[in-house]
């Protein structure tokens, strides 16, 4: 039994699919079907129940996926100890953040600091997703919630204002009412988000023309004369062709966190990195 075939196991078992599984661990999926298939020969079990909504857990799957996780947690401690130390300004950073972040206020700085250390790649990974800390799918992630794991080292970065953005050649509404505006705003899974809610309150009469989960296609769709919609400033106040409105009641703002694993509180690179996002961004 290979500890690298319960890498696969878990991933797949996380995933639910040879696909998934495939694209977390950067593998091909025949690769990762002929990985499992040794690790259930090599087991003499049948780990997984193959269903036409993926792979589900055997109860001897469980057992095995229990056991896995406390090795993958083991291998994951000691890495990150090693690499805690690791005092020289080379290797590699997983970065994570949301999609508009990373291109518009992450980026830059990435780009100023890799000119000044060529020994460093930074790996930016920009997603709604969530990545995990401590399993290291990420050294460094960068979102609007709070850490709340102890493990977890994190800070306030920076408060972000947002503002209420539309074509300039487009008659703004009147608060309170709306009607007639199409309105470009967040997908379901995130009508929850507080700007969301806001542009809903103000703009009664209005009616969501548009939705997507990504900042960015949001500005574009505003940009093209889709309709209205809130952005952050750093996104928003960059668009040509549009005129941020002000309104008597402002759309509330974020805060925006970052965290990292404690045992890299010490890797020199991560350091560096913090330190220049820190001095550019922090407020």
């Amino acid at each position: 039994m290979e500890w690298s075939d319960l890498r696969v196991f878990l991933a797949i078992a996380r995933e639910g699919t040879l696909g998934g599984a495939a694209q977390k661990l950067g593998q091909s999926q025949p690769t990762m079907g002929r990985r499992l298939k040794a690790l259930e020969l090599a087991l003499g079990q049948t780990l997984f129940q193959r269903t036409g909504d993926g792979f589900v857990l055997t109860n001897e799957g469980h057992a095995v996926a229990l056991h896995a996780e406390h090795m993958e947690e083991e291998a994951l401690a000691l890495q990150r100890q090693l690499d805690g130390h690791d005092r020289e300004l080379g290797g590699t950073l997983r970065i994570s953040s949301s999609d508009w972040f990373g291109a518009n206020l992450l980026a830059p700085v990435f780009a100023e600091f890799v000119k000044s250390h060529p020994r460093i790649v930074v790996e930016l990974l920009t997603s709604q997703t969530y990545f995990s800390l401590p399993r290291r799918e990420a050294d460094m992630v960068f979102r609007i919630q709070p850490f709340d794991d102890p493990e977890v080292i994190s800070r306030r970065l920076m408060h972000i204002p947002y503002g209420v953005y539309l074509r300039s050649d487009i008659e703004p509404p009147k608060l309170g009412d709306g009607a007639g505006m199409p309105l470009i705003t967040m997908d379901a899974n995130f009508s929850g988000m507080p700007d969301a809610v806001w542009l809903k309150n103000v703009l009664p009469n209005a009616h969501v023309a548009l939705r997507s989960n990504n900042r960015d296609v949001q500005a574009r769709m505003c940009v093209c004369g889709a309709g209205l919609a809130v952005l952050p400033r750093p996104l928003g106040d960059t668009l040509t062709g549009v005129t941020r409105l002000e309104f008597d009641e402002r759309p509330p703002g974020r805060d925006t966190f970052v965290g990292y694993h404690r045992d890299l509180r010490k890797l020199a690179r991560l350091r560096s990195l913090l330190d220049l996002v820190i001095e550019r961004l922090s407020n």
